[in-house]
C-alpha cells in the first residue's frame, strides 16, 4: 500500500528505508508494554529496566538466583507422569507431556532437592511454568510430599517456589486430590515445628493457591505476581461488579494481610538468606 504513495518516484528517491532489527535483541514487557533491550533485562535478572516487572524465568534459573552456587542436589528426578485416564482433547495427554519434556528439559513441572542458602541447608521445590503451565498433577503432588517428608527427616526448613496455573485437568480428580495430599504433609511438618517458607511468583493460581502455596509460615511474593484461585475476569463476570485496581496482585494481597512480604528479585537471595539464617539460629527442635 505504501508503494501507491510513492508511484512515479525514481528508484530509491525519498523511499522509506526498511529497518532491520536483529531477532531476539528486543523483548516486550508484559506489564508496561515497553519494548526493551533483552541484554538489559538479562543484566537485571530478567527484570524490566523500565518498570521493574519481573519476567518469568525457568525453574533452573530460579534456583541459580536464590541458592549458593553449585549447592543444589536434585531429588526424585526419576518420577514420571503416567496417563491414568487415557485422556485426549485436541491432543493426547501423553503427547502434551512429551512436548513439555522436550521444551523444558525436565521430567515434570516441579524440581525438588536440597540446597544451601547463605550456607544453611534447606529442602527446595521450584515450579517450572513452562511445563504445561506448572500444573499440579499426581507426580507433582508426590514430589512435593516427598520433599516435605525429606525436610522432616533431615530437620530442615522447607522452601517452595510456586508458579502454576493450578491443577492439571488431564488427570481429573487425581490431580485435585494432590491439594489434600500436600496439605496433609505440611501438617506433619508443622507438628514437627519445622519452618515452611512459601514464595509466590507470577502466576500462582487455582488449586496450588487453594492448598500448599498459602499455608506457609512465611508467605513471600514477587512484585505484581498474579495470585488467586479463579482469574479476575471469571470473578468479575460472576459477581457482576468491577474489581478494585490491582486485584489479585501481590501488592493488593499484602495490603489486605494475605502476604508477609513482597520482595524484588534483586533482593530475594539476601532476604531468603536472612530468613533461613534466622530459623537456623533458633536451633530447630530435635525429633
Amino acid at each position: 500500500m505504501v508503494a501507491w504513495f510513492w508511484k512515479g518516484k525514481g528508484e530509491g528517491e525519498d523511499r522509506p528505508k526498511k529497518v532491520n532489527i536483529a531477532e531476539g535483541l528486543w523483548v516486550k514487557c508484559d506489564s508496561c508494554k515497553e519494548i526493551v533491550y533483552r541484554a538489559e533485562v538479562d543484566r537485571a535478572g530478567r527484570v524490566c529496566p523500565k518498570c521493574r516487572y519481573p519476567f518469568r524465568i525457568s525453574a533452573r534459573d530460579r534456583i541459580a538466583s536464590i541458592v549458593d552456587e553449585g549447592s543444589f542436589e536434585e531429588r526424585e528426578a526419576g518420577l514420571r507422569t503416567k496417563d491414568p485416564l487415557g485422556f485426549k482433547d485436541t491432543k493426547r495427554y501423553t503427547d502434551r507431556v512429551k512436548a513439555a519434556r522436550t521444551k523444558t528439559g525436565l521430567e515434570e513441572a516441579v524440581l525438588t532437592g536440597v540446597a544451601r542458602i547463605g550456607g544453611h541447608p534447606v529442602v527446595l521445590a521450584v515450579f517450572e511454568f513452562g511445563f504445561l503451565g506448572g500444573s499440579m498433577a499426581s507426580v507433582v503432588g508426590e514430589k512435593l510430599a516427598r520433599a516435605i517428608e525429606l525436610a522432616i527427616q533431615k530437620r530442615l526448613p522447607l522452601l517452595i517456589v510456586s508458579a502454576s496455573g493450578g491443577a492439571r485437568m488431564q488427570e481429573g480428580i487425581l490431580s485435585l486430590m494432590q491439594m489434600a495430599k500436600t496439605a496433609a504433609a505440611l501438617k506433619r511438618l508443622a507438628d514437627e515445628r519445622l519452618p515452611y517458607i512459601s514464595l509466590l511468583t507470577d502466576p500462582t493460581t487455582g488449586g496450588v493457591t487453594a492448598s500448599f502455596a498459602m499455608l506457609g509460615d512465611l508467605i513471600l511474593a514477587e512484585p505484581r505476581a498474579l495470585i488467586g484461585f479463579a482469574g479476575p475476569r471469571v470473578i468479575a463476570e460472576t459477581i457482576r461488579q468491577p474489581l478494585p485496581e490491582g486485584f489479585q496482585r501481590s501488592e493488593f494481597l499484602l495490603e489486605h494481610g494475605q502476604l508477609d512480604l513482597v520482595v524484588e528479585r534483586r533482593e530475594m537471595r539476601e532476604t531468603l538468606r536472612r530468613i533461613v539464617g534466622f530459623f537456623a539460629g533458633r536451633s530447630l527442635p530435635a525429633p
